[in-house]
């Protein structure tokens, strides 16, 4: 059973998922935000585990739902 709200999202967890949004993969984020490939896989693991979803793609359906990005 899945709970309404799922726990709130680190303000780096935001930020790299705002940079899925918008495209870019891994190593882009990793360079991009100064940080490792393994950290950005990391936090990405952790967002999905948090909105218990198992995909990038439900990932970011779960985070336009809940509004935590911002779609233009």
């Amino acid at each position: 059973m899945r709970r309404k709200r799922p726990e709130s999202l680190t303000e780096r967890e935001q930020e790299i998922l705002q940079l899925i949004w918008s495209g870019l993969k891994n190593k882009e984020i990793a360079e991009r935000l100064v940080i490792s490939v393994k950290t950005v896989e990391a936090h990405r693991a952790n967002m999905m585990k948090k909105v218990r979803v198992s995909n990038a793609a439900q990932l970011l359906n779960a985070a336009i739902q809940e509004g935590l990005i911002q779609v233009r």
